[in-house]
């Protein structure tokens, strides 16, 4: 009769293999489900990085272009002082989801500008120092980080309106002497006799201002400036000046147009005053400059927006047009954030519509040479901002 103990430990030992085999398998399956889920996790986390990062390729843009917005180049500089910016730093305002997303419109207005700007072959036209005249112009709203660069003939004087009424009839002015101080609540009770009074309105300028607190406001603040069609700003600024003078600017008569006419009148014995082409001859002549001297700040009425606001210097927020001020107006007040706070006047019809039949009319008569040569300089105004090339002047 044979034994069967030895075979007990045999049994007992490939008993504990199987178990161990059994139980390793499922070890392995368990890390493998393991793996699987971390994988899984892995990837909801990432598709969530991709829907957030990528959802909408227009707001990523725009999220791009407004952090550029914020920012000035190092190329503006006051007469014998130091740049403004040292360095570009990230902007300290906080933008809302609204102001990082602009209708296509306007992100092309701003794209057409920098385009121009690196345009070498227009670089005369389209670059100036950021001196204390350019400084002089912009408007500064402290109470809600606005920086408004004023172009006289695009309807300046309801955006005063709006910057005065903002400022809180002078809460936030830097003058001690503030004439209008909580007298005027709304646009329409502000007297066009303040608005145009730098002494009483309490809108100080940017010139105002430290280079410190310059530098501060132009990297922080929403700017913005309105254009309109350069051939027509400059009827309205000589229909203004020198034929209506509607604010009694006896000046403009009496010592600009008499400058002008002496200079650039080809017919001596002609005793009318000054006329339209008067003023073209003036505009177009490359040595226009020592009269602009004589004439003073008188001459922001009609010289470029370049030399105005200094678009390629200055890095600015929103551009309106005149001619869609119905949809520009409404967009630069949400885009500031003070559209609860204030509307801007109702705008008559058909006021801000190019009227080409009147721009037709101011030319009829004046020489080819001398329309060409004012096109010349003010080709930077017309590249800058997309109004197109009035050949139907200059050919």
């Amino acid at each position: 009769m044979k034994s069967t103990h030895p075979a007990g430990p045999a049994q007992a030992l490939a008993g504990r293999i199987t178990e161990w085999l059994t139980f390793d398998n499922m070890h392995h399956q368990w890390l493998l489900l393991a793996a699987c889920f971390w994988v899984i996790f892995m990837f909801m986390v990432a598709s969530k990085f991709i829907t957030l990062t990528f959802k909408d390729p227009d707001a990523y843009s725009s999220k791009e272009e407004v952090l550029f917005l914020t920012a000035m180049p190092d190329t503006g500089r006051l007469r014998g002082e130091k740049p403004f910016l040292e360095e570009l730093k990230p902007t300290e305002k906080v933008l809302s989801d609204s102001q990082l997303v602009q209708p296509l419109v306007y992100l092309e207005r701003l794209e057409l500008i920098r385009n121009v700007c690196r345009d070498e072959a227009l670089k005369n036209l389209s670059h100036t120092v950021v001196s204390k005249f350019v400084l002089d112009r912009i408007f500064v709203c402290d109470k809600h980080k606005i920086l408004f660069c004023q172009t006289p003939k695009v309807g300046n004087t309801q955006w005063k309106k709006v910057l005065i009424v903002l400022n809180g009839a002078c809460s936030a002015c830097r003058v001690s002497h503030c004439a209008v101080r909580g007298a005027f609540p709304s646009i329409e009770e502000i007297p066009e006799n303040v608005v145009h009074d730098h002494e009483k309105n309490g809108l100080p300028r940017l010139s105002s201002f430290s280079n410190a607190e310059i530098q501060k406001r132009l990297k922080t603040y929403f700017k913005f400036f309105i254009v309109r069609d350069p051939f027509e700003r400059l009827i309205s600024a000589f229909k203004d000046k020198f034929v209506h003078n509607p604010r009694f600017e006896p000046w403009y008569r009496h010592e600009i147009a008499p400058g002008i006419i002496r200079k650039y009148r080809r017919n001596r014995t002609e005793t009318r005053g000054i006329q339209f082409e008067d003023f073209v001859r003036y505009l177009g002549d490359p040595n226009h400059r020592w009269l602009d001297l004589q004439f003073g700040d008188h001459i922001i009425h009609w010289v470029t927006y370049v030399e105005l606001c200094a678009p390629c210097e200055i890095t600015y927020s929103v551009i309106g047009h005149h001619e869609t001020l119905e949809d520009d107006a409404p967009y630069i007040l949400k885009e500031a954030g003070i559209d609860h706070l204030v509307s801007y006047p109702t705008i008559p019809p058909g006021i801000t519509v190019y009227n080409k039949t009147k721009v037709e009319h101011y030319f009829l008569g004046i020489s080819k040479r001398d329309i060409r040569r004012l096109y010349a300089r003010f080709q930077g105004d017309f590249k800058l901002f997309g109004y197109q090339k009035p050949d139907f002047l200059l050919n």
